[in-house]
């Protein structure tokens, strides 16, 4: 278990983050950050959510004197392609047309960073998801919950309906709900030993 003898922030408002972390025993406070998700330019999708979270952390520490902010962001790949959350019902029917039959990487980017401080570290993981083909039917009924609305690649491989899209993955589980948990834990370890 991790003994941590601070007060931790999570720096997101995904309930699935938040049910992870608490998987592992961590208690929490949620303060999402206000950062603007599509004003990252990035070279190479592993640098956008490293980016990505950094800044997230870095935006919410501003409030805390003495805490561990832990922050995190998502993304799909497909064929080198950024695919974050989709702006709509449309979008989404889109999105899981183009994933539909192919393999896609999920992404996450974490950051710890500690406020009083300012140690902070940085990692990601990779998951390599094959979706099965899709009917038009199955996309719309999934899209009509209204649960892809907030995912990146609009599906949630932990949901009822869009668990069955995916065929087969290669890596972290965890990574895909949104949270790449034993990376992380091993990455905590290590930040809270070097105290």
């Amino acid at each position: 278990m991790l003994k941590i003898n601070k007060p931790i922030v999570l720096a997101s408002a995904s309930p699935r983050r938040q049910i992870l972390l608490k998987q592992i025993g961590l208690k929490f406070t949620v303060h999402p950050s206000g950062v603007d998700e599509d004003s990252i330019q990035s070279n190479s999708p592993a640098d956008h959510v490293l980016t990505l979270s950094k800044k997230k952390a870095m935006e919410v520490a501003k409030n805390y004197n003495d805490a561990i902010v832990i922050s995190a962001d998502t993304i799909v790949v497909l064929d080198g392609e950024i695919i974050n959350k989709p702006r709509d019902s449309n979008e989404a029917i889109q999105m899981l047309k183009k994933l539909s039959g192919k393999t896609h990487q999920v992404y996450t980017g974490f950051t710890i960073l500690d406020t009083k401080t300012g140690k902070f570290i940085c990692d990601f993981e990779v998951t390599e998801v094959k979706f099965r083909e899709l009917s038009e039917e199955e996309i719309k009924e999934y899209v009509a919950t209204g649960s892809p609305l907030d995912k990146a690649g609009a599906y949630g491989i932990q949901d009822d309906y869009g668990a069955v899209f995916v065929e087969r993955i290669n890596g972290c589980f965890y990574n895909v709900v949104g949270f790449p948990l034993t990376k992380f834990y091993l990455r905590m370890k290590e930040f809270l030993a070097d105290d």
